[in-house]
């Protein structure tokens, strides 16, 4: 009786052996296929929080615009000096927005040279959402540290428009920024600047347009 007790007991190890070995191949199976969709899950979300962000950033530099038409006659975006200036203005932006169209088309990862044409939504340096390394965003609209609040600099505008706290892209490589084209004309025949604002992860695929 003991003999068969114990060839019983064999019998059954060997069986859960080899359902354990079967349902490991399983498992790896199922981890190597599902990989994939849940990195796919991953970004796109990340993509859609970037663009709500994007909008959010919108918004606010539209009421800052409109807050300006109200309080100095005439409407500007942060970092503009007047209507009628490019941002950043040094040695960067663009002269139309055709130019604009061309360059961000082939301006896919944010160790592009096209990123020194534009400026730091809220400044390079800044320690909630530094600019990532070996990226050539143009500083002249970072804030200069002087610890006071400096008009028609870019970076400190938008950080006073959301209460001092920067918006983090949710991408390694991320960072905001924009550009602004120009506005131009005077009286009925006067044209407002264009913005474009952009993540620096892609700003090919991951940017919008406003003009007031």
């Amino acid at each position: 009786m003991f003999k068969s007790i114990k060839k019983h007991l064999k019998g059954r190890s060997g069986q859960s052996l080899a359902e354990f070995a079967v349902t490991t191949a399983m498992m790896a199976t199922l981890a190597t296929t599902a990989a994939p969709k849940f990195s796919g899950v991953g970004e796109g979300a990340k993509e859609k929080k970037t663009l709500a962000d994007i909008d959010k950033i919108m918004k606010s530099a539209n009421n800052f615009y409109n807050a300006k038409v109200t309080s100095e006659g005439r409407g500007r975006f942060p970092g503009q000096v007047k209507y009628n200036e490019s941002v950043p203005d040094n040695n960067g932006g663009y002269a139309n927005e055709d130019l604009l169209l061309s360059s961000i088309d082939v301006f896919e990862t944010y160790e592009s040279e096209e990123a020194s044409q534009w400026a730091s939504v809220f400044g390079t340096d800044n320690l909630e959402s530094p600019a990532p390394q070996g990226s050539s965003v143009n500083v002249s609209e970072d804030d200069n540290g002087d610890g006071s609040f400096d008009v028609s600099a870019g970076a400190e505008e938008f950080l006073n428009e959301f209460g001092g706290n920067a918006i983090k892209s949710p991408f390694q490589d991320g960072h905001y920024i924009y550009t602004v084209i120009a506005g131009g004309g005077s009286g009925q025949q006067s044209y407002s600047p264009i913005l474009y604002i952009a993540d620096l992860e892609s700003p090919k695929n991951f940017n919008k347009k406003l003009q007031p």
